[in-house]
């Protein structure tokens, strides 16, 4: 690999982010005290010691070794690949809104559109484990905000995140997904496919170095900057102790707004967005009522998620003995009058025309689409 010149300026940003020790708040420190990474790897060793820990200055002080300066070419040719760029805090194009945090990423590893870092932008976040109205949720609401040019940042996790991101994409918004992995792993494995269309029509972005696994911590870590890049947080389908939490949390003492979509009292994937909703959380029932909170006017009249009629589908009005909220299929069988055969042959039907989902326990909901 040819030796593009250590001294080079990108170069020293990368291995300002790969010394041990160094993170965005420890960086920043040093970046105000001392100027670039070129002249930070110039100071002394006592005057680095007053800012850092000891291993930390020692790093810093020294020369890179020969670990240190591969990691650093193969950084700098990954960056050369068609649609991959590192941007550094000294950049131009670092995302503005991300300086607002108190500890924005000193590198981000961008593939795809990186132009969508600076525009208006809605996180949307919420359960792994979604249940089919969830996802029908996610896709829905994201795709009525790209319509209006929001962009819809997410995880790339499974679930909420994945429906998001597949709406985003499909309005002028686009979509841009933050990783807790190096840019050059895809994790889940399962979003392979939808992290190539990411990095195509949308983008994907880390803070991680190439190389970096799926390690457990950095999820956590990376969620502030989902909520770092947004103007507001919608959080779709939570459990009381689930991670979208800590990023709607993260988004409030970031100045940001937080939404929360209401489900089901009975819905253990509801607890989440209510205890939102109780601690402060704008309730909304569609895109236009984040469209004017956000004070984004709409070009466009914007799409909202809207329920079946009642005689619909030829039921014979079964969809409306199921209600809105979860139903055994004893009692549903009373409602409606049918033997439990038919019944479940009925609802076979329906299942596989989309209109409603089993649940666990032999319970049945309804699902509510355009």
């Amino acid at each position: 690999m040819p030796d593009r010149g250590l001294d080079d300026e990108l170069a020293g940003w990368i291995r300002l982010q790969l010394t041990p020790g160094v993170g965005p708040v420890s960086g920043r420190r040093l970046l105000s005290a001392f100027g670039p990474p070129c002249q930070i790897f110039q100071r002394e060793l006592p005057s680095l010691r007053a800012l850092v820990p000891e291993q930390t200055a020692v790093a810093l002080a020294a020369p890179p070794d020969g670990e240190m300066r591969k990691r650093i070419e193969t950084s700098l040719e990954w960056a050369t690949r068609e649609g991959n760029r590192i941007i550094t805090l000294a950049d131009p194009e670092y995302p503005p809104c991300l300086l607002e945090i108190p500890d924005p990423p000193l590198v981000l590893y961008a593939k795809g559109r990186s132009e969508l870092l600076g525009r208006p932008a809605i996180a949307v976040v919420g359960s792994r484990n979604a249940t089919t109205q969830g996802m029908i949720n996610a896709e829905q609401f994201s795709e009525a905000l790209s319509v209006q040019g929001l962009a819809i940042i997410s995880g790339l996790a499974l679930g909420i995140d994945a429906a998001a991101h597949r709406g985003g994409l499909r309005g002028s918004g686009s979509s841009i997904a933050v990783t807790g992995t190096g840019p050059d792993i895809i994790y889940p494995a399962r979003n392979r496919a939808l992290a190539l269309e990411l990095a195509q029509n949308g983008c994907v972005i880390s803070e991680y170095p190439l190389g970096t696994p799926a390690l457990a911590a950095n999820f956590p870590r990376r969620n502030r900057i989902i909520s770092g890049l947004a103007r507001g947080v919608l959080v779709i389908e939570a459990a009381e102790r689930s991670g979208s939490l800590i990023t709607a949390r993260t988004a409030a003492d970031q100045g940001r707004d937080v939404f929360a979509i209401p489900g089901s009292i009975h819905s253990p994937l509801s607890k989440g967005c209510h205890l939102l909703i109780k601690q402060g959380a704008k309730l909304v029932e569609g895109a236009r009522d984040i469209l004017e909170e956000l004070d984004y006017g709409p070009r466009a009249p914007a799409r909202e998620p809207s329920a079946p009629a009642e005689d619909e589908a030829s039921d014979d009005g079964l969809l409306g003995r199921i209600g809105h909220d979860p139903i055994c299929a004893d009692e549903l069988a009373a409602r409606a009058g049918l033997p439990a055969g038919e019944l479940q042959a009925r609802l076979l039907e329906l299942e596989l025309q989309g209109m409603i989902e089993m649940l666990p326990g032999g319970r049945v909901r309804r699902v509510v689409t355009p």
